[in-house]
């Protein structure tokens, strides 16, 4: 059976609330099986997020508050896409140097993620930040964080412990962390 067979496809789409980050549609759709179903889904832009790693193995990382959850979360530079059209690791250069100060030689990708693929298009590339420089920070007028370095591997540690409760910063932390020779890759 081919994938092609699982595909819904679209007969309607009704916008429901337009802000600033998020776009909600109630879409009707035409089943596999020729029904027809409902599906609420969030469009969004689109986000970079990048794991700084300095030349003695540790992570630049962000402790900020998070209100729908209303903790302060560890997490890895990230940001949205000023558009859709936007380079990826352009992007991942400004938000990296914006909220920590840090530039970076090298981007190397890792890959992307769908952090709620059940409602939302949003898409996430991921990247590791190499042969970093220090500078200032540029936050946005409501961007307020900490930045502090922890070494890699006491990251992994905290990943797999459920310290670590941020989707994009645990996923980015452990590929990562296999890239680096921190963690083994399995067969």
């Amino acid at each position: 059976m081919s994938d092609e067979s699982l595909r819904e496809n679209q007969v309607s789409s009704e916008l429901i609330f337009d802000g600033k980050i998020l776009h909600l549609y109630h879409d009707q759709v035409s089943l596999p099986n020729g029904e027809g179903a409902f599906r609420e889904l969030v469009r969004h832009v689109g986000a970079v997020c990048v794991l700084p790693i300095t030349d003695d193995g540790c992570a630049v990382m962000e402790r900020q508050y998070r209100y729908p959850v209303d903790r302060v979360l560890l997490e890895i530079p990230a940001g949205k896409l000023d558009s859709k059209a936007e380079d990826h690791e352009a992007a991942a250069r400004r938000e990296l140097e914006e909220e920590t100060g840090y530039r970076a030689e090298t981007l190397i990708p890792l890959g992307v993620f769908y952090p709620a693929c059940a409602y939302s298009d949003e898409t996430i590339w991921m990247y590791l930040a190499k042969g970093l420089t220090r500078g200032e920070r540029h936050l946005d007028e409501d961007e307020f964080l900490d930045v502090e370095l922890i070494p890699l591997k006491e990251l992994v540690r905290a990943v797999m412990a459920g310290e670590v409760p941020d989707a994009k910063t645990q996923i980015a932390i452990l590929k990562a962390a296999v890239h680096e020779g921190v963690l083994a890759a399995t067969d």
